[in-house]
C-alpha cells in the first residue's frame, strides 16, 4: 500500500515537472492578453445583478442586451449576470425571457462605474406569435441544441465531445478518446464544423493513449447543435452525424484559467474600444500520465498535448465582417513499457498472463488549421459568406517493442493460502512489434455559402472545392515466437505476419454543391414545416459523381400538449477517404465507390411542465439501409478497411430521452436506446454453433457490424445543496452492451467475438468560493476573480475494468487466448477554475 502511495506521489511530481515548462508560457501569454484587453476596454462601465421571478426564484438564461447593438449576455444558473457597456453615453438595456414581460432600463454611467440592477420579471400570459415561431422552427429541423455551459461542468477525460456520449444516439466505449459511434456508424462517419469550417482529425492514431485533445475548446464555444441522421443537404457527405459548433464573438472582456493533475489552460476574450474588433483565444495543455498509470501495463508514460486556438473578427461596417480561425496543436506520446500482469477467464478456469517488455514507442502528431472568411450582409434578407481554409498534419509513429509472456492456470480453490497463484504453465512465447510510419497531408479548401431569409421562407445554397495532397510511408510488421517456434513457419527463414508496407503519394480533388429550401406554413389548426434539398459531389480519385436528395417534414398540431412530429429521409453518400481506398494488400483501389445509406427517421418532441418546471421528452425511430459498404475492423480507435465495396447491411433502432429541471435550476437527462446493425459480406461465411463448441452449419448471411450495440443507457445528473448552492455535484453514467470484434483477412471464413459490456460512472463535486453577485472586500487577494471553483473529480467511481481490445497469445498446445486490454481504473483529480 505504501509503495502505491509512493508511486502516486512520484507520478504527480513527474506531471508537475513536465507541465511547468508549458504552464509558464501559457500564463505569461494569458497575462499579456489580459493587459491588452484591459487597455481596450478601460473606458467601459459595467452593470451586474440578479434576475428573479415574483416568487424570488432565480431566472436562468434570461437575455440582457444593449438596445440596437449585439452587446448582450445571459443569466447563469442562479440568475446572476454581468455586462460591459459604453460609458458617458445614454444607453437602454432590455431584459427578456420567454413567458415573461420584457423590461427596459435607461442608464448613463461614468467610466469604470459598476451599476447594480436587481430585476423582478412578471409573467406574461399573452405569448407573442414571433416567439412561438422561433421556438417551432428550431424543433422542426433534425438537430438537437445542447447547452455549451454543460461542457464546462461535466467532468470528462476525452474532451468536449463527452457532452454527446450520454445522448441516446451516441455510444462510446473508450474514455480516453473523444471519438464516438452514432447509430451503427464508425468514427470516420461523423462530421464536425466550427463556424462553417470542417475539422479534420489525425489519421494514424491507433489508441486513445495517443489521441490528445479534441479540437474544440470548451471555453470558446457559444452554441452547439448535433444531428444523428436525416440532416440537411448543407451539412456535407458523411453517413452518420454532424456536430455544428459556433465559437463566440464576444462583446465584453472575459477570461478563464484552470489547473489540474491532467493539465492546464487559459482563455481570454474581448472587444476593442470601437467595438469592431473581437477576439477569442485559448491555450490548453493536457497530460494523461496520471490516468495511464492505472492500467495493467506498467512503465514510463510520457504523453504531452499542447494546443493554441484563436478566433478573431473585424466588422468593417454593418454589412461586412472579416474573420480568422487559427489552430496549432503539438501532440507527443512516449512510452517505455516494463511489465504487465493480467488475470482473466472464468472462475472455473482462471488464467493469468505475465508479460515483460523491452523497447519503446515514440509518436508525434502536429496539426494546424488556418481559415479566413468574409461575411457580406447585402440586406436584412440576403447574406453571403466566403471561406478559404488550409489543414496540415504531420504524423510519425515509431515503435519496437519485444514482449515475452508466460501463460498460466491459476489456483481457484477458495480458502487455500495460494488462491490466485500460478499452478500450471500452459504457454510461453515472444512477439515483436515494429513500426516506422510517416504521414503528411495538406487539404486546401475554398467555400461559398449563401442564405436568403424572408418571412417563413429560408433558402440556402453553397459551393465548395477541396484539394488534398497526402504522402504516406508505412513499414509495419509483427513477429511471433510461440513455445520456441516462429509463426508463420519457414524452413529457411523467420517470417513476419500482419505486415503492411507502402510508399504512397495521393493527389485528389473534390467538388460539391448544395441547394435547400425551408418553409413554415402557418395554418389555423397546424403548423407545418417542409424542408428539402439536394447535394452534388464529385471526387477525382475514382471519377464518381453523386447526387443526394434530402427531405424533412414537421407538424405541430394545435393540441393542448406542445407536440411536434417530424419525419426525415434522404440519401447519404460518403466519398472514400484515404483509409478507405487502401486494400488489405496495401494497394490503392481506384475502382472503389462511395459508401451509401438511405436514412428514414420518425421523431416526436414533447415539451411539458412538471413541478412548475420545464421538461422535454423526445423519441426517435430510425432505419438506415446501407449499400456499397466497405467492411472494417476496429482495434481500440484504429479502423482498418477491406478497401472494397463488398457488403450491404442495415441499422435500425429506437431511442428515448427525457431532459429538464429534475433539480430546480439545473438541466439533467436520462436516455436509452435499442439498436441492431448487421451486414452481409460477399464471399464470407461464418460458423453457426448449437453451443460454444459444436459447429452445426455455416452461413453466408448477415453478421453483426463492429458497432452493433443492442442497449445503450446514458445519464447526466446535476444537483446542489438547496441552502448553499455554491456546493454542486454532477454524475455521468454510461452503460453499453458488448460490441463485436473481428480480425480482417482475405480468408473466406469470417470470425468474430464480443467485448465485455462498457460500464462507467464519473462523479464531480465542486465548491464555488467566489460568485459574481457577492464581491469580496477590498484587500482580498481573490477580489479580481469573477468566479473561483475548486472541484474534486472521481473518474471511474466504481473502479470497473472495461475492455477496449484483446492481445492474443498462444499456449503450448496451439490454443489462442485473448488477453483483455483494460482501460483506466479509478482516479481522483483536483481541478481549480477561475473566471475573470
Amino acid at each position: 500500500m505504501f509503495q502505491n502511495i509512493k508511486n502516486s506521489i512520484q507520478n504527480i511530481k513527474q506531471i508537475h515537472q513536465n507541465c511547468s515548462k508549458y504552464i509558464n508560457f501559457i500564463f505569461l501569454t494569458f497575462g499579456m492578453f489580459i493587459f491588452l484587453s484591459g487597455s481596450l476596454s478601460a473606458q467601459n462601465a459595467k452593470i451586474r445583478g440578479v434576475i428573479t421571478k415574483t416568487d424570488q426564484k432565480p431566472v436562468s438564461s434570461a437575455t440582457i442586451i444593449e438596445k440596437d447593438t449585439k452587446n448582450g449576455t445571459l443569466t447563469n444558473l442562479f440568475g446572476n449576470f454581468e455586462l460591459s457597456v459604453p460609458s458617458n453615453v445614454d444607453i437602454t438595456i432590455i431584459i427578456s425571457y420567454l413567458g415573461f414581460k420584457t423590461q427596459e432600463i435607461q442608464l448613463h454611467l461614468k467610466s469604470g462605474e459598476i451599476s447594480q440592477q436587481n430585476i423582478i420579471l412578471e409573467e406574461d400570459f399573452t405569448m407573442l406569435p414571433s416567439a412561438e415561431i422561433v421556438d417551432h422552427s428550431e424543433r422542426f429541423v433534425p438537430m438537437v441544441r445542447l447547452d455549451p455551459s454543460i461542457s464546462m461542468v461535466i467532468h470528462s477525460v476525452g474532451g468536449f465531445e463527452d457532452i454527446l456520449k450520454s445522448l441516446p444516439q451516441v455510444s462510446s466505449n473508450n474514455e480516453l478518446s473523444s471519438q464516438y459511434n452514432v447509430r451503427g456508424g464508425n468514427f470516420d462517419e461523423n462530421m464536425v464544423f466550427v463556424n462553417d469550417i470542417e475539422i479534420f482529425r489525425p489519421l494514424l492514431t491507433r489508441s486513445g493513449n495517443q489521441e490528445g485533445m479534441s479540437f474544440i475548446n470548451s471555453d470558446m464555444v457559444s452554441s452547439v447543435t448535433f444531428s444523428a441522421g436525416g440532416f440537411e443537404a448543407k451539412y456535407g457527405d458523411k453517413m452518420s452525424s454532424v456536430l455544428d459548433i459556433k465559437y463566440k464573438k464576444p462583446n465584453e472582456f472575459g477570461a478563464t484559467a484552470y489547473l489540474s493533475l491532467l493539465g492546464a489552460g487559459a482563455h481570454v476574450e474581448g472587444v476593442s474600444k470601437n467595438r469592431r474588433f473581437h477576439f477569442n483565444t485559448g491555450f490548453r495543455y493536457k497530460t494523461t500520465r496520471y490516468l495511464l498509470t492505472s492500467m495493467d501495463t506498467k512503465g514510463s508514460y510520457d504523453p504531452n498535448f499542447l494546443d493554441f486556438q484563436t478566433y478573431m473578427t473585424y466588422d468593417l461596417n454593418e454589412k461586412i465582417e472579416f474573420a480568422f480561425l487559427g489552430n496549432i496543436s503539438n501532440n507527443s506520446y512516449k512510452f517505455i513499457p516494463e511489465d504487465r500482469k493480467t488475470a482473466f477467464g472464468t472462475w472455473q478456469n482462471p488464467i493469468g498472463v505475465s508479460m515483460y517488455f523491452e523497447g519503446q514507442e515514440i509518436d508525434k502528431f502536429r496539426n494546424s488549421t488556418v481559415a479566413f472568411s468574409t461575411t457580406w450582409r447585402l440586406n436584412k434578407n440576403l447574406k453571403q459568406k466566403f471561406i478559404a481554409s488550409w489543414y496540415n498534419t504531420s504524423e510519425k509513429e515509431t515503435f519496437d517493442i519485444l514482449t515475452e509472456y508466460n501463460l498460466n492456470e491459476l489456483n481457484n480453490s477458495i480458502g487455500e493460502s495460494n488462491v490466485g497463484d500460478s499452478v500450471v504453465n500452459i504457454g510461453v512465447g515472444t512477439f515483436l512489434e515494429h513500426a516506422r510510419n510517416n504521414l503528411s497531408a495538406n487539404i486546401f479548401s475554398v467555400k461559398y455559402i449563401g442564405t436568403f431569409n424572408k418571412n417563413n421562407n429560408n433558402l440556402e445554397w453553397g459551393l465548395q472545392y477541396n484539394f488534398e495532397r497526402l504522402i504516406y510511408k508505412i513499414n509495419e510488421w509483427n513477429m511471433i515466437d510461440s513455445a520456441g517456434y516462429s509463426l508463420p513457419r519457414s524452413e529457411n527463414s523467420v517470417l513476419v505476419y500482419d505486415t503492411d508496407f507502402g510508399n504512397i503519394l495521393l493527389n485528389q480533388s473534390q467538388l460539391n454543391a448544395y441547394i435547400q429550401n425551408s418553409y413554415i406554413f402557418d395554418l389555423k389548426k397546424n403548423d407545418i414545416s417542409l424542408s428539402g434539398g439536394v447535394r452534388f459531389n464529385y471526387l477525382s480519385f475514382n471519377n464518381e459523381f453523386l447526387i443526394s436528395p434530402r427531405l424533412t417534414i414537421a407538424i405541430k398540431p394545435e393540441w393542448e400538449k406542445n407536440v411536434v412530429f417530424r419525419f426525415s429521409t434522404g440519401l447519404y453518400h460518403q466519398p472514400p477517404s484515404f483509409k478507405e481506398i487502401r486494400k488489405l494488400d496495401g494497394t490503392l483501389n481506384d475502382k472503389i465507390k462511395a459508401q451509401s445509406s438511405v436514412h428514414a427517421v420518425l421523431a416526436t418532441d414533447i415539451d411539458f411542465s412538471l413541478w412548475d418546471r420545464q421538461f422535454k421528452f423526445s423519441t426517435e425511430l430510425f432505419y438506415k439501409y446501407l449499400y456499397n459498404i466497405n467492411p472494417y475492423s476496429v482495434d481500440n480507435v484504429r479502423i482498418k478497411y477491406y478497401g472494397e465495396n463488398i457488403s450491404k447491411g442495415y441499422a435500425a433502432g429506437i431511442e428515448a430521452k427525457i431532459n429538464g429541471e429534475f433539480v430546480k435550476g439545473t438541466e439533467s437527462w436520462f436516455s436509452i436506446a435499442l439498436m441492431n446493425t448487421q451486414e452481409k459480406i460477399e464471399g464470407k461465411y461464418h460458423l453457426i454453433y448449437n453451443d460454444k463448441t459444436n459447429i452445426i452449419d455455416t452461413s453466408y448471411g448477415y453478421v453483426p457490424r463492429p458497432s452493433d450495440q443492442l442497449l445503450n443507457i446514458g445519464i447526466f445528473f446535476q444537483d446542489y445543496i438547496p441552502k448553499n448552492p455554491t456546493w454542486q455535484v454532477n454524475l455521468t453514467f454510461l452503460y453499453g452492451t458488448p460490441l463485436p470484434f473481428s480480425n480482417l483477412s482475405e480468408d473466406e471464413k469470417f470470425s468474430f467475438g464480443r467485448l465485455r459490456s462498457y460500464r462507467r460512472v464519473d462523479l464531480g463535486i465542486s465548491k464555488q468560493f467566489v460568485t459574481p453577485t457577492k464581491p469580496l472586500p477590498k484587500g482580498n487577494i481573490f477580489r479580481k476573480f469573477k468566479e473561483l471553483w475548486v472541484s474534486l473529480e472521481i473518474f471511474n467511481l466504481l473502479d470497473i475494468d472495461n475492455t477496449i481490445s484483446y492481445s492474443w497469445v498462444t499456449s503450448t498446445d496451439g490454443k489462442q487466448y485473448g488477453v483483455p486490454n483494460y482501460l483506466t481504473g479509478r482516479r481522483f483529480n483536483l481541478k481549480i477554475t477561475a473566471r475573470f
